[in-house]
């Protein structure tokens, strides 16, 4: 995919690194300048943004609602969640055991995994892996007696990627109830990245793809050497190099579709969820900007007023 270049009108203009997924920076200047609650403001009616204080309440709140109302009723519900999150699932897991919430036709899949150089998939063990997190703070929180069946707690694993999308499937009847997501740097939704492994000029086509190993993009692993698993200090030769990974056809079979910017570097003002998502709610859908194919969906997004903040040079701030 060929993207447009643009020197913005200065006495110094360049083009972006090879590297740099989205180059248009005149589609990029246009979307810096939106902030605030004009970020709401879409096209497409079913693609609803919410710019609000504290986002992580009402996602963990929609969660609870939907698994407690699938209980009383007896019905079977399949969500699709992204890890690591204890700051979500261990309330939610006191809020199902507070109100003896039964779990039992509860569902879910992890939405991805850590791989290493050859592909091999990261077992449960692994204390930075994503299956790690949900056991450890969401299925293990949650009293012994309402808890789901583990045959009912679904991740990536070589034996079952090849076949992981058709089990989502296969278990929603169709699609997960509820996909939950958050974009990385690149863009990307779980680990669809903007990448050869899904790159494609035909969204019909990108849309369509299933649950595979990738390699993952030198901005994801710069964005997971900040995360708190691997020491929040730039470590990058400890992030593994690929992942497995969704692929768009779950999101797009989704009944229900969950996504949340509010990613701030340790509780401050930097965040490289900034720009990221403002491409994401705004610019052209692109397998370029993977998550920006929610804007073709029935979606809730909910921005936090840190992230709909608006930036751009500043000359006596650092890092």
């Amino acid at each position: 995919m060929n993207n447009i270049i643009f020197d913005p009108p200065t006495d110094f203009s360049f083009i972006p690194g090879d590297y740099v997924p989205f180059k248009d920076r005149e589609v990029c200047e246009r979307l810096r300048k939106i902030s605030g609650k004009d970020l709401e403001k879409h096209p497409n009616p079913d693609f609803n943004i919410k710019v609000m204080m504290n986002p992580h309440p009402v996602l963990i709140a929609t969660l609870f609602s939907r698994i407690k109302e699938a209980s009383e009723n007896n019905r079977k519900i399949t969500l699709i969640l992204g890890n690591p999150e204890p700051e979500t699932y261990i309330p939610l897991a006191q809020l199902i055991n507070y109100f003896q919430v039964d779990c039992r036709k509860v569902h879910i899949f992890a939405m991805d995994e850590w791989a290493d150089d050859q592909g091999n998939i990261a077992p449960e063990t692994y204390k930075a892996g994503f299956a790690h997190s949900m056991l450890k703070y969401l299925v293990y929180q949650i009293d012994e007696k309402l808890r789901m069946p583990m045959e009912n707690v679904h991740y990536p694993t070589n034996k079952n990627i090849s076949v992981y999308s058709k089990m989502i499937t296969e278990c929603g009847e169709g699609g997960a109830d509820i996909c939950s997501s958050s974009p990385g740097w690149t863009g990307h939704m779980a680990f669809i990245d903007p990448v050869e492994d899904f790159i494609t000029d035909n969204m019909d086509e990108y849309l369509q793809q299933e649950a595979k190993i990738v390699t993952l993009h030198p901005l994801t692993v710069a964005q997971n050497s900040l995360h708190g698993v691997f020491g929040q200090s730039g470590y990058i030769a400890d992030v593994p190099p690929k992942a497995a990974t969704i692929g768009p056809v779950d999101v797009k079979n989704a009944r229900e579709r969950i996504e949340v910017h509010a990613l701030l570097t340790n509780n401050t003002f930097s965040s490289w969820q900034r720009m990221t998502s403002r491409l994401v709610l705004h610019g052209p859908v692109t397998p370029l900007v993977p998550s920006s194919m929610l804007q073709l969906m029935k979606t809730q997004v909910y921005v936090s007023e840190e992230i709909a903040a608006p930036f751009e040079c500043w000359e006596k701030v650092g890092y």
